[in-house]
């Protein structure tokens, strides 16, 4: 029986191989679309196979929010050319639209999770794999949950951002705190969350400097205590400066529009280099 161009298009909506893939496996298989799909994931798992030493720096992030969950997917890959076609970009959306209604508690729980066609998200990558011959992975999956949250993706789509508050807000002032948190990296939300051997760390740098620029012992730790609370000022976001207004502190600027406003959690996720 002969391979038509209607069966090559439906089994190219089905898997997302290119045309002489969808040809060359519905031949194989006798024009039996199960088994064709068969072949063409098998391809997929070979390429993988082939492929898993290879690194893989590129890739698509995405955030969306659904009222008190917001969560960022990110899917790697092996090249800029790959992560910016439309086919790669609509895929990481699909994850993350399952992500928003599922709600996955980590990223093997979403790797697990079946879509619309019965399919994992671990085969839809893998099945991807051999589309695209490249190197393909989910890099990172988080999730926010709050009384409200917002999502922020940057131009690009490699830089993400989602933030939970402890009360409903504004989406523009929701979105100028995720704008805040991709700008600013913080590192914690406010100073009693940040780790202990930050703290440390950051301590002992400024003792270091004080001592080569020859100050006393005696006032080391003063010193030390003092470039901690500017490191606080500058890393953590509720004491950061608003980048919109830096008469402000994000804080400042929360409770301008409610006194009781605050974030109780964010993440952010980036495949550039901060």
């Amino acid at each position: 029986m002969a391979v038509t161009m209607a069966d090559i298009t439906h089994l190219r909506k089905m898997s997302g191989a290119g045309m002489m893939d969808c040809k060359n496996a519905l031949e194989e298989a006798g024009s039996d679309f199960e088994k064709a799909m068969e072949i063409i994931r098998k391809k997929g798992q070979a390429v993988a196979a082939k492929r898993s030493d290879r690194e893989a720096s590129e890739g698509c992030v995405l955030a969306a929010e659904n009222g008190d969950f917001a969560a960022i997917v990110a899917v790697k890959c092996e090249t800029d050319f790959v992560a910016k076609n439309a086919e790669f970009v609509a895929m990481t959306r699909t994850f993350l639209d399952a992500a928003i209604i599922a709600k996955p508690a980590n990223k093997e729980e979403l790797l697990a999770l079946k879509l619309d066609d019965g399919r994992s998200v671990e085969e839809h990558i893998t099945d991807r794999i051999g589309v695209t011959g490249e190197k393909m992975e989910l890099g990172f999956y988080e999730f926010v949950t709050g009384a409200s949250t917002i999502s922020y993706i940057h131009s690009g789509n490699k830089l993400a951002t989602v933030v939970a508050f402890n009360k409903t807000l504004e989406r523009q002032t929701a979105r100028d705190v995720a704008m805040q948190v991709a700008a600013m990296n913080p590192v914690a939300i406010v100073p009693a969350d940040v780790p202990q051997s930050v703290i440390d760390s950051e301590m002992e740098i400024a003792r270091d400097k004080a001592r080569q620029a020859g100050k006393p012992e005696n006032i080391l730790d003063r010193i030390a205590e003092g470039a901690l609370q500017k490191y606080y000022k500058e890393n953590t976001l509720l004491q950061q400066e608003f980048v919109k207004d830096a008469k402000l502190t994000i804080d400042q600027y929360l409770k301008s529009q409610d006194k009781e406003l605050t974030v109780t959690a964010f993440k952010r996720i980036t495949l550039n280099v901060d």
